[in-house]
């Protein structure tokens, strides 16, 4: 069976020509230039799509399909996920990892399991990594090499830094104490 894996979302018809404006969930916005085909899907059924045409400007992506060639053939594809299969996944650099490796594995400090991460938050300055821990609380962790010590993608397991708690109380539980 196939795996597919999120590259982006639909957002509008870019011109009368058939081009979509899209939104990239990926950090390498030149890997659209060198895609032959993405997944759609459709009706729950991933669709084949063949890549045309790339427009990359300083803040836009546009992909155009092959056979759409005008802005009415296009429009059943707004809104609609973009993916891609394994085939097509960009190569990482080395201490760089795909959020769906990240995702569901076990977190450990001090040789202990602490939680289990499931979600990545991207923001401007570094990634957050969301860990639930062992009594089901949330717990935001930099993902900066300060607090983090390793990850390997096969067993799913990330290890942190040894040391002092890594978050403050959140300000809400301190103000109820007052």
């Amino acid at each position: 069976m196939d795996e597919f894996f999120l590259i982006a979302e639909i957002k509008t018809v870019y011109n009368k020509n058939g081009f979509l404006s899209i939104y990239s969930y990926s950090d390498v916005p030149g890997r659209f230039k060198k895609l032959g085909k993405v997944y759609i899907e459709i009706f729950g059924e991933f669709k084949e799509f063949f890549v045309e045409r790339v427009i990359l400007q300083k803040n836009s992506i546009a992909l155009k399909f092959r056979n759409f060639n005008t802005d009415k053939e296009v429009g059943f594809l707004l809104g609609k996920k973009v993916y891609v299969d394994n085939e097509n996944l960009v190569k990482l650099s080395e201490k760089t990892f795909f959020i769906h490796d990240l995702i569901g594995s076990r977190v450990f400090r001090n040789g202990s399991q602490i939680g289990m991460l499931v979600d990545v938050m991207t923001l401007p300055a570094n990634d957050v990594y969301v860990m639930t821990d062992n009594s089901g609380k949330e717990v935001l962790i930099p993902a900066v090499s300060d607090y983090i010590e390793s990850f390997d993608v096969e067993s799913k397991l990330l290890k942190l830094k040894p040391g002092e708690e890594i978050y403050d109380e959140d300000i809400s539980d301190k103000d109820d104490e007052d």
